[in-house]
């Protein structure tokens, strides 16, 4: 296993690291809307912490040599599911024309009481 640091991403926030290289994917841990600027929430609706939580995903698959066209497979976690569709609208344009598989669920608690965290799984070149 190979670890993957990306430094245009925010600092972890635990005992964790930003992907993991294993076998043929990367395992990317799950985003926050964290400005990596300015290691603060990004303050605003569902519609700005979604855009962050992707620049935030893009610069781990970047330092991993990877783009959202290697997603295989997401999950993203909400913390109130009446969200879903402007998150959604967002999503579909991050990673159009792609479709990687997706899990969406309602969390009670993200980190930092944020609205979005999207984590995935990238197949590597």
């Amino acid at each position: 296993m190979k670890i993957i640091t990306a430094p245009s991403a925010p600092a972890a926030i635990g005992p964790y690291s930003h992907a993991i290289h294993a076998g043929p994917f990367v395992f990317c841990s799950g985003q926050t809307p964290i400005n990596p600027a300015t290691a603060k929430l990004v303050e605003g609706d569902i519609d700005a912490q979604t855009h962050q939580v992707f620049a935030n995903v893009k610069a781990v698959l970047a330092a991993a040599g990877l783009t959202l066209q290697d997603v295989a497979k997401s999950t993203v976690y909400l913390k109130d599911m009446a969200d879903f569709a402007r998150m959604n609208a967002i999503y579909e344009a991050a990673f159009a024309p792609h479709k990687p598989a997706r899990t969406t669920i309602q969390a009670a608690k993200l980190p930092l009481d944020c609205r979005v965290e999207i984590e995935v799984i990238a197949l590597a070149r």
